[in-house]
């Protein structure tokens, strides 16, 4: 079986990540990855896994170019020649959609977040077969879009738990990490993500200011970038945490790739995102490491967080009720949180349902 991932670029994403994985675990059963975007970091990773890459304008939104990509990705399937095509964003689905009306390739989709309801986004349900990253995308499209149910497979976003496991980790950089913001000792609150209005840092860190009063050695971690057009945004949250005396216990510890690390040597991980999250990397990422969750209450980290069995849930925004969820936690014990992303959201479920879909409409 040949299989061709469309999407626009190969960048740092969760959607490239999963693609580039996807892509990896396939080449090991035997199938023939093939991953077509206009490329970026993690474009060689593709071929050094054993797949191919093909460096093809999917990126670009200018009308005025799609009749000539729509030709131009036609004559390439032709040469290629896949068995199915799965297209995982909404520009190569149009693409692709298009390209595809004469060869009638097998066609799947992954609707990946909560798009705007309008005939743009709709070509993500063309599918012949659909798939959500969680439930409550599958009940967002079938609310704006009613699709049928045999025609969705929700299919979580895989943990790599190689990657996430808790006797692989660096203990040299934990050592250094804990140092840096003597972490000693510490109750050790986490939230990661890049510095962004959408993930509420402000409702964290004033969370952490009023759970001080019951936790004296508490500690918070900020883990994520600051992107250019969020520098106020950062130096805003920065004055509040001077504002309220936190400089010494809540840090910002900028972006770091030794995410299992940090999950390790903290206690809790808190997730304030605005917006629903459309699945929950970090809390899977999280609970692999035995870390629980507490996480606004809202969208497909609802599939992921239960309360008092991964960890709590509150409103967005309300700090003084993720201030006492922080202290309940402190006391509660949880077992076997890592069992719990094996069963239901490991790398391994993620490609064997995948490519049981593609199995599914391969003729």
């Amino acid at each position: 079986m040949k299989i061709v991932q469309l999407l626009p670029e190969l960048n740092e994403g969760g959607v490239e990540r999963g693609t580039v994985e996807l892509s990896r675990e396939m080449v090991k059963r035997g199938i023939d990855s093939i991953v077509i975007s206009a490329g970026g970091k993690l474009a060689e990773q593709i071929d050094t896994d054993g797949g191919r890459h093909i460096c093809f304008d999917l990126c670009s939104k200018n009308p005025l170019t799609a009749p000539l990509r729509i030709y131009q990705l036609r004559k390439l399937l032709e040469k290629v020649a896949p068995d199915i095509l799965h297209a995982r964003s909404r520009v190569p689905a149009w693409i692709a959609y298009l390209a595809n009306k004469t060869l009638t390739i097998p066609f799947v989709t992954t609707v990946h977040g909560f798009n705007s309801v309008n005939a743009y986004s709709r070509v993500m349900i063309y599918g012949d077969r659909v798939i959500c990253v969680s439930n409550a995308i599958k009940g967002y499209i079938q609310q704006h879009y009613q699709v049928p149910d045999e025609k969705i497979s929700v299919i979580p976003r895989g943990v790599d738990l190689e990657l996430f496991d808790p006797k692989n980790i660096d203990q040299e950089f934990i050592l250094r990490f804990k140092e840096k913001y003597q972490l000693d000792d510490r109750f050790v609150v986490t939230s990661v993500g890049r510095i962004t209005q959408l993930k509420d840092y402000e409702t964290f860190i004033r969370g952490l200011v009023a759970a001080k009063e019951k936790i004296p050695n508490i500690c918070g971690l900020i883990v994520g970038g600051v992107r250019q057009d969020k520098q106020g945004y950062f130096a805003f949250l920065r004055n509040i945490v001077t504002e309220f005396g936190a400089n010494g216990f809540i840090h910002f510890a900028g972006s770091h790739n030794k995410i299992a690390e940090i999950f390790s040597l903290s206690d809790i991980l808190v997730v304030c995102s605005k917006k629903p999250e459309s699945f929950g990397r970090t809390a899977a990422e999280a609970l692999a490491m035995n870390v629980p969750v507490i996480a606004t209450n809202h969208g497909g980290i609802l599939d992921i967080v239960r309360e008092g069995e991964t960890g709590s849930l509150f409103s967005v925004g309300d700090y003084e009720r993720l201030s006492g969820k922080i202290a309940s936690i402190q006391k509660m014990s949880f077992l076997s949180l890592r069992d719990r992303v094996v069963e239901e959201f490991s790398l391994e479920q993620m490609v064997e349902k995948t490519v049981g879909v593609y199995r599914d409409i391969f003729p």
